[in-house]
């Protein structure tokens, strides 16, 4: 389980970005939701270690990681795909999902994390991780990393920014899977509805304070009977 006290962060032009930020999360798929600036990828940065909190504490599993580095949240249990997937220059895919998993993997245990994803291993397994590769391809092989890292505690920042309907349809798969399958957390960023639609619970964000936390059914009805004609969208489809 995953808890937040009273997290806030001030950026440097002395803007509060996050404010006083209290949760406990522990269940197999959590979405945070909410209009656009109003904090929800600072607080995924937050947990990964990327940027201190300014205030507050985390807790994972009972234990305090509110000082530890990225590296030390990894080990820990945590990883992060970013909205915009690192790309890096020399390295195969196999490469990085062997570093993922931290450990040697033979061809065919790599194969099986780009399988789970949608990708035909044969075709990627020894590509390089450059421009050559859209950006769905490259979203699915960070998900792949995930899957082979086997974290308790996985975040993903809008992993549909940037690719197509194929390729989201089959992002919509691999995370149904996951659900069934995964024994850590999933938290995502998400503003489509049939992201939100597979989550346990939501999590709404606006203006760097939690407005609203609960199972799905209650959270979406409440924002789709308070939503208001030319406000910021919400949930959006594919």
């Amino acid at each position: 389980m995953l808890e937040l006290k009273n997290i806030s962060f001030q950026a440097e032009d002395e803007k509060e970005i996050l404010k006083d930020v209290s949760l406990k999360i522990d269940d197999k798929i959590v979405v945070i939701t909410g209009p656009n600036g109003g904090g929800k990828s600072t607080l995924a940065k937050v947990i990964a270690g990327i940027v201190t909190p300014t205030g507050g504490q985390i807790l994972l599993d009972g234990e305090d990681i509110t000082g530890y580095s990225v590296t030390e949240r990894a080990n820990a249990g945590i990883s992060l795909a970013f909205q915009q997937p690192v790309r890096f220059k020399g390295l195969t895919v196999r490469d990085l999902i062997t570093i993922a998993a931290g450990k040697e993997l033979n061809v065919s245990e790599a194969c099986s994390y780009l399988s789970e994803v949608g990708l035909c291993a044969k075709d990627y397994i020894d590509r390089e991780l450059n421009a050559s590769l859209s950006g769905g391809e490259i979203k699915r092989i960070e998900i792949a990393t995930i899957l082979a890292r086997g974290s308790k505690f996985s975040i993903f920042d809008e992993p549909e920014a940037g690719i197509d309907l194929w390729s989201f349809q089959s992002l919509i798969r691999v995370f149904e899977k996951m659900q069934k399958e995964y024994k850590g957390t999933i938290l995502i960023i998400s503003h489509q509805e049939r992201i939100l639609d597979i989550a346990d619970k939501i999590i709404y964000i606006k203006d760097g304070m939690v407005e609203q936390y609960g199972p799905k059914d209650e959270i979406l009805k409440t924002l789709i009977n308070t939503a208001q004609p030319g406000c910021d969208v919400l949930m959006q489809k594919i």
